[in-house]
This record gives C-alpha cells, structure tokens and sequence, in this order.
C-alpha cells in the first residue's frame, strides 16, 4: 500500500514539474527537457546534488538515460536557452527575478534547477500546511 502511494505523489511530482517546464517554455521533444526534469526530481529529493552538478547530477543523469555527463549537461544548456529566449516572461520572472525580456542572460544550469526545484519544495511545503 504504501509503495502504491509513494507511485502516487512521484507521478503527481512529475506532473507539476512537468507544468512549470511547460510554462518555461521548455520544448518537449528536446532531450534536454527529459534530463531537466530528472535533475529537478533528484534535486527536490536532495539539493546537495545541485552543489555539484558536474559530480553528482549530470553523471546519475547519464547513467539513467545511459549518456555522459558532456552531453547531459550541453542538452540542459541547449533546453535552458530555447525556454529563456521562447518561454512566458511573466513566469520566470515570478521564479527568477528577471526575464529576457529585461536583456539579461539566461540563469546556469544549476540556477536554473536549484530554483524550480526550490519553488515545488515550498509550494509542496505550503500545500502539506494547508491540507
């Protein structure tokens, strides 16, 4: 039973990332889409891993997805770039502090993550609190 539940809010989990990419306007055919949304997953589980993406993200995200890290961590670059110059600006200007529209550059990768990861563990937070 309680395997069943824990399948449960990793699916919802996926399905709310998958929304706030989606929002980001982060292409879903891109391969760096699917890599994002491992890493957001891994990171929402334990930030330590988005303090050393090089070490620890890209190399289990290449393991699952059977790649190296060079091409885990060029597809996420690439998947970052497209959403920052096509994604809605309202959004990451809610989650980022600023957009593209502004003229600024694109957040790393690891901002990137560490922050989408960071909104869902307080939104899930928030919504533990409220229930």
């Amino acid at each position: 039973m309680i395997m069943v539940e824990e399948t449960k809010q990793k699916i919802g989990l996926e399905r709310y990332i998958t929304k706030i990419m989606l929002d980001l306007g982060v292409p879903a055919h891109l391969k760096g889409y699917h890599y994002i949304r491992e890493a957001i997953l891994l990171s929402e589980q334990d930030m330590e891993v988005v303090s050393s993406v090089t070490k620890l993200l890209y190399p289990e995200i290449a393991k699952t997805y059977k790649t190296t890290s060079q091409k885990v961590e060029r597809a996420i670059r690439n998947a970052i770039e497209v959403s920052w110059s096509r994604g809605n600006t309202d959004t990451m200007q809610e989650l980022f502090g600023y957009s593209s529209a502004e003229g600024k550059n694109r957040p790393t990768n690891s901002e990137y993550i560490a922050r989408i990861a960071d909104k869902i563990r307080l939104d899930l937070r928030t919504e533990t609190l409220a229930s």
